[in-house]
């Protein structure tokens, strides 16, 4: 079943819309942000298994960054601050809060799902990406993973500036390539709030175990005809913002059994089988190398269709393509990160604060602005797109305007990186440090310069990056002056957060 069941009449009623004049000098801007990818899972950064044309042809046509860091090592409060432009210390979501658990269950045809699904709330205090984007006339449009709110709470796509939204509310519904249901908002198709869609075609089939193969309708190629569709009704009369979260190529290797997959199972003369998790949602598989690579050459073949539909629309010169991951590679599902390489020879996987779990590939391409070809290492992380939006766009009350009024210490810790994307690094302000903390694993990380602290349950270690780009030598005890300033910066950025509790370094406020 194809997007346009469910989105063909917003296609006719859309169709006639957007009848304002262009806005001379805003940039159209995509940002797509993929689930789980490792530093080292594309060709341009040194992935030799896996084919990704697409996005090598993205960086060869624009600027690849090699110390670009998501907002947190893992899901939901990593996109918090690319939505918040706050890092993790400030930000209210700092991690994968679940509204789902002990929720009465709902029949989908033999299947129970549950009635209430999604993650903590994003503080309806504190302003958006995609609500910037709007109060400067942009239409804004998000197809993926949403993972800033649950069902029916203050925080959902309806709610936080999205004109429309398709794809999953729920990040744990996520794991599910064929779900029962997806989410939609589309106020041409009558929603007033973002709604659930039956996936007609999946519930007539188990959503574990062997009959689960039966089910046709693939989340990730709804979404993403859903953001193609999008894209189509775009007319260049007014600047769009498009937030393409697509789930690939996180856990659950499951895909259709198409040319792609079929061509790394004849790769992959020795491949592993995986006997699944039907707690958490990953369905059994076999050659798990095979079915991993192909997910990111699907998502790479996304990128070549989202990038063709500019061009045919003659879109592609005044939009800004932004190619990101939202942390470090992932083992769960079946995933097997050491046999492709995915740290990019960093440490630490997903849920990790080491470069491992945060370090990602970060491509930005704007045709005739962006140099072409080239490879920076400035130091910046997700929180600092929003301002870069909003120097692109030229909004020059950003950030006194979007200031949370009711709490003064609620500000942005973001740096726009503009003079960088436009070749000029030495008017380029640079951060003093940035910042990352993640309760789960109960860890902190601080980067100043080429000195980095991962504190551990309330222990430091120290690294330099530039002798050291692994962290295999904590060397701690021969810099305890610079351990000293780095706690200091601890306990001048953390905010406690009852929901999200982290052991702080000795010294550090409690």
């Amino acid at each position: 079943m194809k997007y346009g069941v469910f989105f063909s009449g917003a296609t006719a009623l859309l169709a006639t819309g957007g009848t304002c004049a262009a806005q001379e000098g805003k940039p159209n801007i995509i940002i797509i942000l993929c689930d789980d990818m490792g530093y080292g899972d594309l060709a341009c950064y040194g992935q030799r298994y896996i084919r990704t044309p697409n996005i090598d042809r993205l960086a060869a046509e624009g600027m690849r960054f090699t110390q670009a860091y998501a907002g947190s090592p893992v899901s939901a409060p990593s996109r918090a601050t690319l939505m918040t432009g706050q890092h993790s210390g400030h930000t209210h979501v700092r991690g994968n809060r679940e509204y789902w658990r002990g929720v009465p269950m709902v029949k989908y045809g033999g299947n129970e799902d549950y009635s209430v699904v999604g993650q903590e709330p994003y503080s309806p205090e504190h302003v958006l990406l995609p609500e910037v984007m709007k109060a400067n006339g942009y239409t804004t449009g998000m197809f993926g993973k949403w993972a800033g709110g649950y069902e029916g709470s203050c925080s959902t796509p309806d709610k936080r500036g999205v004109d429309e939204f398709f794809g999953y509310i729920c990040q744990f519904q996520a794991h599910l390539y064929y779900p029962n249901f997806l989410n939609r908002y589309c106020p041409a198709l009558g929603d007033r709030e973002t709604v659930r869609v039956t996936l007609e075609e999946n519930v007539g089939y188990p959503m574990y175990g062997d009959g689960y193969r039966l089910r046709t309708q693939y989340s990730a190629d709804l979404i993403h005809e859903a953001a193609l569709d999008w894209l189509g009704r775009q007319d260049g009369k007014t600047p769009f913002l498009g937030i393409f979260t697509y789930t690939l190529p996180h856990a659950e290797l499951a895909q259709p059994q198409d040319s792609i997959v079929q061509y790394y199972k004849r790769q992959f003369f020795e491949d592993k089988t995986w006997g699944g998790n039907e707690g958490s949602r990953y369905n059994p598989v076999v050659h798990t190398h095979a079915q991993f690579a192909a997910m990111i050459t699907r998502l790479d073949a996304y990128v070549g269709e989202i990038m063709r539909t500019l061009q045919e629309k003659g879109l592609d010169q005044n939009t800004l393509v932004l190619f990101t991951s939202d942390n470090g590679p992932h083992e769960e599902g079946g995933a097997d990160p050491a046999f492709f390489g995915r740290d990019g020879k960093l440490r630490g996987l997903k849920r990790q604060c080491y470069e491992g779990g945060i370090r990602v590939p970060f491509i930005v391409r704007w045709q005739g602005h962006v140099p072409a070809g080239t490879v920076n290492d400035h130091p910046l992380a997700f929180y600092d797109i929003l301002p870069t939006c909003c120097e692109l766009i030229g909004d020059k009350r950003f950030p006194r305007k979007y200031l949370n009024r009711k709490d003064a210490a609620d500000g942005f810790d973001g740096i726009s990186f503009v003079p960088t994307l436009l070749g000029n690094d030495e008017a380029q302000e640079r951060h003093e440090f940035l910042y990352w903390e993640f309760h789960e694993t109960d860890q902190i990380a601080v980067r100043m310069g080429d000195w980095k602290l991962v504190v551990v349950k309330g222990v430091p270690r120290l690294y330099d990056l530039a002798a050291d780009l692994h962290e295999d030598h904590d060397i701690a005890a021969e810099q305890p002056d610079i351990v000293r300033r780095m706690i200091d910066i601890i306990r001048q950025e953390h905010r406690p957060s009852e929901l999200f509790r982290v052991t702080l370094p000795a010294n550090a406020k409690p």
